[in-house]
């Protein structure tokens, strides 16, 4: 995909953004544990602005999908399925698994805190990627020969005596290049990407009771 390419991402305690370019990247990143509905479309057009370019000039919009915080995730989320339809440009989304393990040597395990002693994992293999799933890091097994990548890593680290990678890119300018390529072709609109239930449960009060009159 031509560039310019904007993408952004708001599934952890951060506003992030990344406006890919023929010949350099712009980015954005802001720690924030709340006010990302806010700050989002604000920091967009700062990009923008130091580009000199204009909303009409990009030629897809990316977006990290999670996992991380359920809010943040549909805010972003939200922001580019609204962005594409009123550009009328590709919106794709990118987890923020395949993002950390973007232009890492495979097979690489990407391995990110998800709270609550339980870690999101996922294997990027030559052939492809391997499921993601929500599990403890002691049931992860780490192949001979496969690297491991994420915020869990030092855990991790300590559990196998292994030095884990860093990520190559910074999570919101692969979520960028990842888009780019796949803006090439017909994709689905981004979706948020859970691996755990919402923690807000129903209310176990009984609905209430229409009486006749």
């Amino acid at each position: 995909m031509r560039a310019p390419i904007l993408a952004f991402d708001t599934s952890a305690a951060h506003c992030a953004a990344a406006l890919l370019l023929a010949d350099r990247v712009i980015l954005r990143h802001e720690a924030m544990e709340k006010g990302q509905a806010e700050r989002l479309m604000p920091l967009l057009e700062e990009v923008l602005a130091e580009s000199g370019l204009v909303w009409g000039d990009l030629k897809a919009i990316a977006v990290g999908t999670g996992p991380g915080n359920f809010t943040g995730v549909r805010i972003a989320v939200a922001a580019a399925r609204g962005l594409a339809l009123g550009l009328g440009i590709p919106a794709v989304g990118v987890t923020r698994l395949e993002a950390l393990a973007f232009g890492l040597p495979r097979p690489v395990l990407v391995v990110e805190d998800a709270r609550r002693g339980e870690v999101y994992a996922q294997e990027f293999r030559e052939r492809g990627p391997e499921d993601a799933e929500l599990t403890e890091v002691v049931d992860i097994i780490l192949d001979h020969g496969t690297s491991f990548v994420g915020s869990a890593s030092g855990a991790m680290a300590q559990a196998w005596n292994t030095k884990p990678l860093l990520p190559r890119y910074p999570l919101v300018e692969a979520i960028a290049r990842i888009g780019a390529v796949r803006a090439l072709t017909p994709q689905p609109r981004p979706a948020p990407f859970y691996l755990r239930g919402a923690d807000a449960a129903p209310p176990s009060d009984p609905p209430p009771v229409i009486l006749d009159a």
